[in-house]
C-alpha cells in the first residue's frame, strides 16, 4: 500500500502548509511546472518524489525529471505528464499514448484546474491536482492525496490549502 501526495504548478513556490499533509504519504508525485529544481530538492527531502516538467521548467528540471512517467505503483499502471487535458478533450501526445497502451491512472497538470474524471471510453481515472502555487488564474492553491493498495485507488482527498493571494 502506498499513500501519495500529488501536487502540480507549483511555479518555484511551496506554501509552508502543504508540509503537514506529506507527513502521512509514501511518496510525492509532481505533475510539473515545478519552477527550479530546489522544488523537486526540498520535497525530496521529505520522501520519495516522482516528477515531470511542465512547459515554464527550465533545463535545470528538464535534465532531472522527464516529460513523460510512466510506471507501475502497487500494481496500478501510472502515466504522468504536465500538458494531457481530460476525458474527450485530451492532449494530441497523450491521447497517442492513451490509446496505444491505457494506463489506469493518468495524471497531468497544466489548466489550474482541479478535476477528478473517469474515462469510460479507456477504463482510466484522470486526476489533475489543480495548482499548488502562487501563479496563475486559480483562486485557491489545491493538491491531491489517495491511496494504492493492490490495484486499487482508493481514500482520495482534495486538499485546500488557502486562497490565493
Amino acid at each position: 500500500m502506498q499513500r501519495i501526495a500529488l501536487l502540480s504548478d507549483t511555479h518555484n513556490y511551496l506554501d509552508p502548509k502543504i508540509f503537514k499533509y506529506f507527513e502521512t504519504c509514501d511518496q510525492i508525485w509532481h505533475a510539473g511546472d515545478i519552477g527550479t529544481i530546489s522544488i523537486t530538492d526540498q520535497l525530496s527531502k521529505i520522501k520519495p518524489v516522482i516528477a515531470v516538467y511542465g512547459n515554464i521548467d527550465g533545463q535545470d528540471v528538464r535534465k532531472i525529471h522527464p516529460k513523460n512517467q510512466r510506471f507501475m505503483c502497487e500494481g496500478v499502471d501510472v502515466f504522468m505528464t504536465h500538458i494531457g487535458g481530460y476525458p474527450n478533450n485530451y492532449s494530441p501526445d497523450a491521447i497517442t499514448e492513451i490509446r496505444k497502451d491505457p494506463p489506469k491512472l493518468f495524471i497531468c497538470g497544466h489548466s489550474h484546474i482541479l478535476k477528478v474524471m473517469f474515462d469510460d471510453k479507456y477504463h482510466l481515472l484522470h486526476i489533475n491536482p489543480g495548482a499548488a502555487g502562487m501563479h496563475g488564474f486559480h483562486k485557491v492553491k489545491t493538491l491531491v492525496r489517495f491511496t494504492i493498495d493492490a490495484e486499487k485507488i482508493k481514500d482520495l482527498e482534495v486538499i485546500e490549502l488557502e486562497e490565493r493571494a
